[in-house]
């Protein structure tokens, strides 16, 4: 519970730094989304790829190229 509590504090100061002002159900629908969001964000901030290698010059229009 501490991500909830801190998204708590942080997303409505965010917001106001901005000059949104948000009403308790738009803050509850922005929380759940972060709440939806932000764990799989952690996992792939976590996330090792020391072992993959960069690709050369990538075609973004395709999938990566495989050596």
């Amino acid at each position: 519970m501490e991500v909830s509590s801190r998204a708590d504090e942080f997303i409505p100061a965010g917001l106001a730094s901005f000059g949104i002002e948000a009403d308790e159900i738009e803050l509850a629908v922005i929380g759940a989304a972060h709440g939806m969001f932000w764990p799989p964000i952690l996992e792939l901030l976590e996330l090792d790829t020391s072992g993959a290698a960069p690709e050369r010059s990538p075609d973004l229009s395709g999938p990566p190229v495989t050596t």
